[in-house]
């Protein structure tokens, strides 16, 4: 069988990338895996559309129009204009390392990207949330799995974690205060405040652990003591949201967006939850005011009924 290599020599670049976003960019794993998937379709593409190997050099000699072709190929395979958006920024990514890494002329070809439209996150009421983490628990065989998965969304809720922050918290974090160290996106660190009743969860869950707490170890463990997968968690709140009839939106990012939802509506400022949320920029953080805005509108209309 033909080494990947020799077929297409441009396949060593994709692998030179993967460590650079791994080991330079520091990067999530899922994050590495989708980009470089996307480089090797990319290269793949080339093949066909060049009928012949694909060398490095061949990246930095790309025009708009094959990227254009390249999506256009993508999109038939029925990627929405958010995955064909998410596709081109990693494509600009790899071609952009490949200049700088091989050097000589060339650039990254310019195109528009596909318009993404402006989702706004859908949260969850208090109420929702708070049953949402009950049933889970009380879905658990174990006393203290059901102590950990109760935590676990309670610091999504109660702190506005993402999952693999609140997964990423390690036995260091112990004696619990009144706040915690939490490291979010590309390893950058904040301080949210801990709510007594997310540290009464966690605690709880601490001593029914039957396995001892490492400082450098995940804090929440799985059944057999290993670190506790983002996967159980989603998993478990599927099943919990299928019994309360709650909609499919209802995941565990959702009680992040409430989080966010439910503290701007109780005045606090933008600057304010853009720290508490970890977003790099403002604009991310001031998609909320529309989430607020249309509960506001939601609740006029269920006090006016004619209104319009």
């Amino acid at each position: 069988m033909a080494d990947p290599l020799e077929v297409h020599p441009a396949r060593a670049t994709a692998l030179a990338w993967h460590d650079h976003l791994a080991r330079d960019r520091r990067r999530s794993e899922h994050t590495v895996r989708a980009y470089v998937a996307t480089a090797h379709r990319l290269i793949d593409f080339l093949a066909e559309h060049g009928g012949g190997p694909v060398e490095a050099a061949a990246l930095r000699r790309l025009q708009p129009a094959d990227l254009r072709a390249f999506l256009a190929m993508r999109r038939a395979e029925g990627l929405c204009n958010n995955s064909a958006a998410r596709e081109l920024s990693a494509v600009r990514g790899f071609l952009a390392f490949a200049v700088a890494e091989h050097g000589g002329e060339g650039g990254v070809p310019r195109i528009r990207a596909p318009k993404r439209p402006r989702s706004v996150p859908r949260p969850i009421s208090p109420a929702e949330a708070l049953s949402l983490a009950d049933e889970v628990s009380d879905a658990a065989d174990l006393e203290w799995i059901a102590a950990r998965d109760f935590a676990v969304l309670l610091l999504l809720y109660g702190a506005g974690l993402r999952v693999a922050e609140a997964l990423g918290i390690t036995g260091a974090a112990l004696p619990l205060g009144e706040v915690l160290m939490v490291t979010g996106k590309r390893n950058k660190t904040r301080i949210v405040p801990l709510l007594p009743a997310v540290r009464e969860a966690i605690e709880r869950y601490v001593a029914l652990c039957p396995y001892r707490p490492d400082k450098h170890e995940p804090l929440f463990r799985g059944a057999r003591g290993g670190p506790l997968r983002g996967e159980i968690v989603r998993r478990a709140v599927r099943a919990a949201r299928v019994k309360l009839g709650l909609s499919d939106r209802t995941t565990p990012h959702a009680l992040r967006h409430s989080f966010a939802t439910h503290l701007l509506g109780r005045g606090a400022d933008l600057r304010s939850l853009q720290e508490l949320l970890g977003h790099a920029s403002l604009s991310s953080t001031q998609i909320y005011t529309a989430v607020d805005m249309a509960h506001l509108l939601d609740v006029y209309r269920t006090a006016h009924p004619r209104a319009s």
